[in-house]
């Protein structure tokens, strides 16, 4: 008798666990269909680079970039490299045009909406309508 009681609990127990799992997996179905779907390029933004001549090369990009260096990264014709510090990447080269501060005080400055960026490329924040600037600077 008492083994009979054992299976039974068994039984419903083993019952419930997959009653469970199959809602799980129809809810997870259902969410999956029915969820938000992000929309590619929510977030209209600007990059300019402007050379040591002055020049401006102006990069119109859609993106759901959250920061500035992954916008930087999705700027078709954009290119620049650094060094990747424990803060985030130090650029010093923007468009193959390398700053080189030790040699006669050249940096790349960034701006947003005219401002000096306070962050670096990894924290600064990307929000809808930015004009980003990225200039040669010298001292």
């Amino acid at each position: 008798m008492e083994t009979k009681k054992q299976n039974s609990s068994s039984k419903k127990v083993i019952l419930g666990v997959a009653a469970l799992a199959a809602v799980i997996i129809f809810l997870a179905v259902i969410y999956n269909v029915f969820r938000e779907k992000p929309v590619e390029g929510e977030k209209s933004i600007t990059i300019e680079v402007v050379n040591q001549e002055k020049e401006t090369n102006d990069y119109q990009l859609k993106t759901d970039a959250e920061y500035l260096r992954q916008a930087m990264e999705e700027a078709e014709g954009l290119t620049f490299s650094g060094t990747e510090s424990e803060y985030g990447m130090m650029v010093d080269t923007v468009n193959g045009l390398t700053a080189d501060y030790n040699a006669n005080g050249a940096y790349w400055s960034f701006y947003v909406n005219g401002e000096y960026c306070n962050n670096g490329i990894d924290t600064q924040p990307v929000a809808d309508g930015d004009t980003f600037s990225i200039v040669y600077t010298t001292e």
